[in-house]
């Protein structure tokens, strides 16, 4: 560790800077030995060191949202080469090639934060052998190696003999208790942030190689730090835990605000998107309409949790539109009139009721005008060849006359044509 460290000794200057301008801060306001002093101008250097970084976490935001275009890609090349595991790995890394994109983006700030993690190692061993390096001095160096944190030196290790530790003027138990305790909540920090990225950020319909690197990393960083964290001086550890910490904090706001598509932390902020969007009738921030705009510009592409969100629009009587705002739909089941008093739409029109083949046949046999046939025998009714003097009626009076006159549904109006009798 010390030959690691020796190789980053270009930046040590630089940080025992930082160090001792914050150390001038708080030790005006806890006093210059204390280990609140020392402590909290480490832990101001690790917060002065992610800021500096957030601009390549922003690239890496980008880089993995790069890698998600991809997947449908990605999913082809599986599913063509499924029986050839070689082929496609080697299809993989030639699509990751042609697009520019890195499955290993992830690790980016792991590595740039290296050289300081290194650099501020060397200080502090330069504290617990009593050597002077960067800007402290020989002032600076006593009252560090006086300074503890929790009852630990703050240059003392857990590899320490009883002798050495004594020197710093603690006891053993106490900087074993005390780095446990730091290496423990260091390691879970790790391992939590990378499981929260693995269970709710990732897109699991689509498998790649990228996905099986962070599950091993996932297992492999936590056992790394557990390793060396035994040989990690106090105030490394108490750098370590604090961009651990730092880490975790801002995965779950991006995790929270700005998903991967098709995960399951996408679901749960549609769901949340939905709930906002219905109650106010638009989309307020910025970010909601980058996102909305994202979804409506997928068309057909759309996963299921995206096309649940437009559906739940839809039923709310909303519309998203392409520039991520959100307008009063037009095929809403509900309307609402000027009042805002909710109306029924108007009901649809209904395809009239299909005809089978004989009644269209017998639609077509009638010519029109023609009366239909009589299917009662009622006394009036009866054939004219059983009562011929019934046709004609008294008084000369023309046939057609009284109740047989009247027109009967389906007939002509006017004189009909007298029926003539039937002959035996």
């Amino acid at each position: 560790m010390d030959t690691i460290a020796s190789l980053f000794s270009f930046i040590t200057w630089p940080v025992s800077w930082v160090i001792v301008q914050f150390h001038k801060v708080y030790g005006a306001i806890f006093g210059d030995d204390t280990g609140w002093a020392w402590g909290l101008s480490i832990v101001s250097l690790v917060i002065l060191i992610r800021i500096c970084l957030i601009p390549l976490f922003v690239k890496q935001i980008k880089s993995t949202r790069a890698m998600q275009t991809l997947q449908p890609e990605m999913k082809k090349i599986q599913e063509r080469y499924k029986n050839d595991k070689q082929r496609q790995s080697e299809e993989m890394m030639k699509l990751y090639k042609e697009t520019g994109t890195n499955p290993l983006s992830s690790c980016l700030p792991i590595l740039a934060q290296s050289p300081f993690f290194f650099a501020l190692y060397h200080v502090l061993n330069g504290i617990a052998t009593g050597k002077t390096i960067g800007v402290i001095d020989d002032p600076l160096l006593a009252s560090a190696r006086k300074a503890h944190i929790f009852g630990a030196p703050l240059a003392a290790k857990f590899t320490d003999s009883a002798d050495k530790v004594a020197q710093l003027g603690a006891t053993l138990t106490d900087v074993r208790v005390v780095t446990a305790i730091m290496i423990v909540l260091m390691s879970g920090s790790q391992f939590y942030t990378q499981r929260q990225l693995m269970t709710k950020n990732v897109d699991t319909t689509v498998k790649t190689p990228f996905m099986q690197q962070q599950k091993m990393l996932m297992y492999v960083f936590p056992v790394m730090f557990a390793v060396f964290g035994i040989n990690f001086p106090v105030g490394v550890l108490v750098y370590w835990l604090t961009t651990n910490v730092w880490t975790m904090g801002q995965q779950m706001y991006v995790i929270r605000n700005n998903p991967t598509p098709g995960s399951k932390a996408q679901a749960a902020y549609l769901e949340r998107l939905t709930k906002h969007v219905t109650h106010h009738g638009k989309t307020r921030k910025r970010s909601e309409k980058t996102i909305v705009k994202a979804i409506v510009a997928k068309g057909r592409d759309r996963n299921e949790f995206e096309r649940k969100f437009i559906n739940s629009l839809s039923k709310a009587g909303l519309a998203a539109q392409t520039d991520g705002t959100v307008a009063k739909g037009q095929t809403a089941d509900v309307a609402e009139t000027e009042d805002g008093t909710p109306t029924t739409a108007a009901p649809k029109r209904q395809q009239p009721k299909r005809q089978s083949k004989s009644q269209r046949q017998s639609a077509t046999a009638k010519p029109s005008g023609e009366s239909e046939p009589k299917t009662s025998l009622t006394k009036s009714d009866e054939p004219q060849d059983a009562k011929p003097s019934a046709a004609k009626p008294a008084g000369g009076g023309k046939p057609g006359t009284g109740t047989r006159s009247k027109a009967q549904s389906g007939q002509r109006k006017g004189p009909q044509r007298p029926k003539s009798p039937s002959k035996k």
